[in-house]
């Protein structure tokens, strides 16, 4: 069982940064691939960014590449998404899900596990 809880979101205007953490529990954190996924009202969950369990490989949304970045600290069981040049777009809750020796997967049901999402508002 792992549990994820998110932080780090707000309100910002358009061009600047935050930086999203997910903190798991559990002591096989670094065997969990983990992604982040964002929900606007109205839209489906989609894909932003995931971390590999083994070697750190990364993979991004197109619609966020060379803006985000995913990390990862294994010795503090935290997963960080830093967000650069937000765009009003970029608006919505955003989840992190933890999917066990996982690929870079971008689909919501490779994900056993979810956080309870922290909200990311980009004012133009």
């Amino acid at each position: 069982q792992v549990q994820l809880v998110e932080s780090g979101g707000g309100v910002v205007q358009a061009g600047a940064s935050l930086r999203l953490s997910c903190a798991a529990s559990g002591r096989t954190f670094s065997s969990y691939s983990m992604g982040w996924f964002r929900q606007a009202p109205g839209q489906e969950r989609e894909f932003v960014a995931a971390i590999s369990w083994s070697v750190g490989g990364t993979y991004y949304a197109d619609s966020v590449k060379g803006r985000f970045t995913i990390s990862r600290d294994n010795a503090k069981n935290t997963v960080y998404l830093q967000m650069n040049s937000l765009k009003p777009e970029d608006t919505a809750v955003y989840y992190c899900a933890a999917d066990l020796y996982g690929l870079l997967n971008m689909e919501t049901y490779e994900y056993e596990y979810w956080g309870q999402g922290t909200q990311v508002t980009v004012s133009s």
